[in-house]
């Protein structure tokens, strides 16, 4: 089956870790992503632990796999031509330098439609085009500080915690796709692309839906509450006999099912308790009662019976045990590429899937500059042309 962006050309700036995963995205979905990296070191994450057996970089790996490498000095004139007779050809151009940056190297937005009008320009920045903090820098943990998720992430009574992935990078890395294909799909209506501004500040606010609601309703600014969930009860984790966390997550249709299985009898038949509003009001009693039922019953045997009576429930997992889960595995969620040095490597798949076809193949990341000469002759540069910027050091 025809990928949905085949055809589809993405001049990738970016670095790091939230727009390379877009562009990696992208390359999945179809699209030719043109990374274009310094030359010599490349991207700053070919430098970052864990290294691999021959010295590449697992970060590296996880976001970059299927792009085209070419390496550029845009700090030399010769370089910056080079990098604009690229994106005259491409749909799309991602980049997530400080805002200026790119307008003062003359590869801004404005002066790349100039040349090609149907560019999607996707800029990735901490806070934005726009606003007192537009210069301010940052990484995925400052946005998560300042944005209130670190603050309600974590036990009650324990100090400011992360979360377990780098939210902030991870969610920002989907804005970037989505802006680049809503300016994909409105060059498609009016043939003219346009400028998409990203801010990682915006994101992580944006994900608070649900706790500005909440703020809004109650004037009340969420505390952190472990793995419980506000505004529902039960829904935590709970420790069994053998060791394991089990989370138990279920809504009033599930109430007295969850009660039958840990034999509550007195909780199931208690009409106060029949409605998630009123287990609210009496979180402590349940909860006390939750636990120490399930403190006696060994794991796997309570998530059987769980699951028998249709009750949410879910073993609290590692990250190993995660991805060798059976149906992990029928739904092909790892693959494996073939890299030049490092030999056959595991790799996360998309997780998009087309209805009919068989998982993606996974693709190799590149080699740093593994590409130049390719890309080059592609937008037109004779063997010549690209030796003399080779020798100047301009690739």
């Amino acid at each position: 089956m025809t990928p949905p962006l085949e055809g589809i050309t993405v001049l990738d700036f970016s670095r790091v870790l939230a727009a390379p995963m877009a562009t990696q995205i992208l390359g999945e979905l179809g699209a030719t992503v043109i990374k274009v990296e310094r030359p010599g070191s490349g991207d700053e994450t070919r430098g970052f632990e864990p290294r691999l057996p021959a010295g590449e970089s697992a970060y590296f790996f996880a976001v970059n796999r299927g792009k085209r490498s070419v390496t550029l000095n845009l700090k030399d004139p010769r370089g910056r031509d080079v990098a604009r007779r690229l994106a005259a050809r491409a749909d799309v151009v991602v980049e997530n330098f400080l805002p200026g940056t790119m307008d003062g190297l003359g590869l801004g937005y404005a002066e790349l439609a100039a040349d090609n009008p149907g560019l999607v320009y996707v800029s990735a920045t901490g806070f934005g085009q726009t606003g007192p903090d537009s210069a301010r820098k940052g990484y995925d943990t400052v946005f998560q500080a300042l944005s209130g998720i670190m603050a309600m992430t974590g036990e009650p009574d324990g100090p400011p915690a992360k979360t377990g992935i780098p939210v902030a990078d991870l969610t920002s890395g989907l804005w970037v796709v989505i802006a680049a294909l809503t300016g994909l799909a409105g060059r498609g209506v009016t043939g003219r692309g346009r400028h998409l501004d990203v801010s990682m500040m915006d994101v992580q606010l944006s994900l608070h839906a649900l706790n500005a609601a909440r703020l809004f309703a109650l004037d009340e600014d969420p505390a952190p509450t472990g793995s419980q969930h506000p505004g529902r009860v039960p829904s935590a984790a709970f420790l069994a006999a053998d060791g394991r966390w089990v989370h138990i997550s279920c809504s009033d249709q599930h109430w007295r099912d969850l009660c039958r299985v840990l034999r509550l009898d007195d909780l199931g038949s208690d009409h106060t308790l029949r409605d998630n509003a009123g287990r609210v009001a009496r979180r402590d009693r349940v909860m006390t009662a939750l636990r120490t039922a399930i403190a006696c019953r060994d794991s796997d045997k309570l998530v059987e019976e769980l699951r028998a009576a249709d009750v949410p429930v879910g073993e609290v997992r590692g990250v190993r045990e995660a991805l060798a889960d059976p149906h992990a595995r029928a739904r092909g969620v790892v693959g494996a590429f073939s890299h030049p040095t490092e030999g056959t490597f595991p790799a996360l798949r998309t997780p998009l899937r087309e209805t009919g076809a068989p998982p993606p193949d996974t693709a190799s990341p590149p080699m740093l500059g593994a590409d130049t000469d390719a890309v080059l002759a592609d937008a037109g540069l004779g063997t010549d042309e690209i030796a003399a910027l080779r020798g100047a050091g301009v690739i």
